[in-house]
């Protein structure tokens, strides 16, 4: 079809006059560089979240370049410091963090806690997961729980940090059974690599951490999930929970991004409008299905509000435990 200048200036107009969704357009880049701060070793959750941050920023056109820094330990109580002492006032950091943290500062008597950073979301939230090696004896999560009722001290668990989400669920798992908590054998790895290769290694009796860090183990067999720690069953995640099987245990990760302290409004302004345009794309919204995560997205206000709930929730909890 032949168009003349006039025809070709008015379909400009009309395909110009187009909303956005009826048009192929690259969102605005908010910030030319974001440095990642993940305050735990590569491959464990938080750095899966970080690395798919700045995979869908970039793919968004939201950012023009990004870092990843590892720094990890005990459960994110060894870079907290860091973060907080040698990136302060620098608009264009974020650290990925979560409830893990809460945890670990707690448990290790941090002297440093996220009351020193700033909350800028919580992004996601996940269900915590039981494994076996594919050779385990276990074939359910009874028979775990028999074990565990038995020998308390002879069930060895692989998980994240000490104080953190996978020691308080296998704390909980522990006392709602009966077992003697005081006992529970926990070893407590600083990255999701180090814990998978332990139970793949059949070096201990079980493993336990959020869905996504086992979930390509569990689907090619390596692995076996014997229960998650979800109100109800999870849509794409053929596994029972903990209370059908008789373990009233209920427990959700969720994960979340801090700015540095000392950070002025203009910048915090930005990174939150980073994070928010990030979590409304459709790029984001399909990782979060992917990846079988829970959308909490929450801005900096109310983000505040649910970690100031979370310290006096996890204290209890790890008191209880006697683990804080």
């Amino acid at each position: 079809m032949h168009l003349d200048r006039r025809h070709f200036l008015t379909l400009a107009a009309t395909l110009a006059a187009l909303p956005l969704t009826g048009r192929l357009a690259r969102a605005e880049q908010i910030l030319e560089q974001v440095r990642f701060f993940v305050p735990a070793n590569p491959g464990g959750g938080w750095d899966q979240t970080a690395r798919t941050m700045e995979q869908v920023m970039r793919t968004a056109g939201l950012i023009g370049s990004a870092q990843v820094t590892n720094v990890g330990g005990a459960g994110g109580t060894v870079g907290l410091p860091q973060f907080i002492n040698q990136w302060g006032g620098q608009g264009d950091g974020l650290m990925v963090s979560g409830l893990v943290m809460i945890g670990a500062i707690i448990a290790n008597k941090s002297p440093v806690d996220l009351s020193m950073v700033t909350p800028i979301a919580r992004l996601i939230g996940e269900t915590e997961v039981i494994v076996v090696p594919k050779e385990s004896p276990f074939q359910t999560l009874q028979d775990l729980v028999a074990a565990l009722k038995a020998d308390t001290a002879a069930v060895t668990w692989a998980g994240g940090s000490a104080g953190g989400t996978d020691h308080i669920t296998a704390g909980l798992v522990a006392k709602a059974v009966g077992a003697d908590v005081t006992k529970l054998a926990y070893v407590a790895y600083s990255g999701g690599g180090e814990a998978q290769a332990a139970i793949l290694g059949n070096q201990v009796s079980c493993g336990i951490s959020g869905w996504g860090e086992f979930s390509e183990q569990i689907a090619a067999g390596a692995i076996r999930a014997l229960g998650i720690s979800a109100e109800e069953r999870i849509a794409g995640i053929d596994v029972p929970t903990f209370k059908e099987q008789g373990v009233d245990v209920v427990f959700t990760n969720w994960r979340g991004v801090f700015a540095p302290p000392e950070i002025s409004d203009e910048d915090k302004a930005k990174l939150s409008a980073l994070v928010e345009a990030m979590v409304k794309s459709p790029e984001w919204q399909a990782e979060v299905k992917k990846r079988e995560w829970l959308d909490v997205y929450q801005p900096a206000e109310q983000f505040q509000a649910t970690i100031d709930e979370e310290v006096t929730r996890i204290t209890g909890i790890l008191q209880s435990l006697g683990l804080a």
